[in-house]
């Protein structure tokens, strides 16, 4: 009887290891937002603090009281080590991939004696990758997209001047 407890209390510790690096993945998979709104706050909120320079998010403005509907996105961006442009990019990227009815997004990055800002529209950066952003659906794909695109310096510039 002693070992069938022990057997019983091990096989359930086991499945709640289990179960919980499954609900971790879950929770990182940026996807689960797939065809979000722009007027949905924690759909929107929850994608931002997960993109690059989530540690340096300082707020956001939803854009819904007439269209095209868009996000304003602040940032404190204090240290200079990160590249601002690669992160206009990706997070933009995963914002049009994600929710369906953003059609732009501003980009403020407040720094210690400067403001930089980048406005991006669907339209703009769907033409510059070639490809509908909606019709991605998994987060590798996107990522690869987004790799390949920043390989090209002239590229990234061509978009954000």
């Amino acid at each position: 009887m002693r070992k069938k407890i022990r057997f019983f209390f091990f096989s359930l510790l086991i499945l709640l290891f289990l179960n919980g690096c499954s609900s971790d993945n879950a929770n990182n998979d940026l996807f689960q937002y797939k065809n979000s709104y722009v007027g949905d706050n924690s759909a929107v909120v929850n994608i931002v603090i997960h993109l690059q320079g989530a540690d340096y998010f300082n707020g956001l403005e939803l854009k819904t009281k007439e269209e095209p509907f868009g996000i304003v996105i602040k940032y404190d961006w204090l240290e200079s080590e990160f590249n601002y442009q690669e992160t206009v990019i990706n997070n933009a990227s995963y914002l049009f991939a994600l929710i369906q009815n953003v059609e732009w997004v501003t980009f403020n990055f407040e720094m210690v004696d400067s403001m930089e800002e980048y406005k991006i529209t669907r339209q703009n950066l769907q033409e510059w990758y070639g490809i509908k952003l909606s019709e991605i659906d998994n987060e590798n794909e996107l990522k690869e997209l987004i790799r390949e695109s920043l390989e090209d310096d002239m590229k990234v510039n061509e978009l954000l001047n």
